[in-house]
């Protein structure tokens, strides 16, 4: 019989000790936990960029409208972003690029598109829209380029570093949101480059002839706009202004560029890109070879392809 006692005992002290285990663990599962507002850190980098590739092909046989009998184009565009923002301190560094290729039978091989634009934008937050900044801009382009007064004739007009346009400026920024911002300065130092002896001994893009560089001081204007128009389509605008207050300060320097993209499904995109460039001391190239005077420079590319994001 006392075998029996003992082992009720047992596991009456079994369930008791089992009882409490339970209990601890609900009471541990409904205990609210408070975060340390120390232990947690906010996002201070956001990165990221796309990449675009265009390609377009034709060919022609016994064709009677005409035509040549083989064509292809390649265009890619591609834009990479660094943005920091911690307490009132914004660093903006954005980098795009665009090279583009035809080749056709009848005029063999051209340049279609070719840009390196680099903005790097320092801002101090004075108020929530106004930031006093400081911008540093370097805009050239990968490779030569040509004027083709005839099919079979072709001037050299510029190379990689010549023009490069290298900008440095301190002004304010208003940035109302992250579309938009609007940077202006009243004091601005642009350098011209000419790398190419050949170009600095005509005198191109403004530097004195045999020169290869021409500083300029002026005022500076820069807009950005980058919006999603709808959940597939997205516009991007950025308009340079500059005027060189030692020679002729009323003729403003333009540089703008557009590019507006839809995406037709995950990994294919239409985009069409319009820049327009205007400066006085650029000289456009007539059909015998020869300088003319200064016209507005514009370009248009329209691709379908593959676009990718990161």
């Amino acid at each position: 019989m006392k075998y029996v006692f003992l082992l009720l005992a047992l596991c009456s002290i079994r369930l008791y000790a089992q009882d409490k285990t339970v209990q601890g663990l609900r009471s541990e599962s409904s205990r609210t936990i408070a975060k340390n507002a120390n232990d947690t850190s906010k996002r201070t980098w956001k990165t990221g960029g796309s990449i675009a590739l265009n390609l377009n092909q034709g060919a022609l046989s016994n064709w009677s409208a005409g035509g040549d009998k083989f064509s292809l184009s390649l265009t890619s565009l591609a834009n990479v972003f660094a943005h920091y923002k911690h307490g009132r301190n914004s660093w903006d560094n954005n980098l795009d690029m665009a090279y583009g290729m035809v080749n056709t039978t009848s005029l063999g091989q051209r340049k279609s598109d070719d840009r390196i634009d680099l903005v790097s934008k320092y801002g101090y937050e004075l108020d929530k829209k106004w930031y006093l900044s400081g911008l540093f801009n370097f805009r050239s382009q990968f490779t030569k380029g040509y004027a083709y007064p005839t099919d079979s004739t072709k001037v050299l007009t510029s190379n990689f570093a010549a023009p490069a346009y290298v900008v440095l400026s301190a002004g304010m920024d208003y940035k109302p949101d992250e579309t938009f911002s609007l940077f202006m300065s009243p004091i601005t130092a642009r350098w011209v480059i000419v790398t190419n002896d050949s170009l600095a001994a005509v005198a191109a893009y403004g530097v004195d002839s045999g020169k290869h560089v021409k500083m300029e001081i002026g005022a500076y204007a820069s807009v950005n706009w980058n919006k999603n128009i709808t959940p597939t389509t997205n516009y991007k605008t950025k308009l340079d202004l500059f005027s060189n207050y030692r020679h002729d300060p009323f003729n403003i320097d333009i540089f703008w560029t557009n590019v507006l993209t839809v995406k037709v499904s995950k990994l294919i995109n239409m985009n069409i890109s319009v820049d327009m460039i205007y400066d006085n001391d650029v000289p456009t190239v007539k059909a015998d070879g020869t300088a003319g005077g200064p016209r507005p420079q514009i370009k248009q590319v329209l691709g379908v392809g593959f676009l990718v994001k990161f």
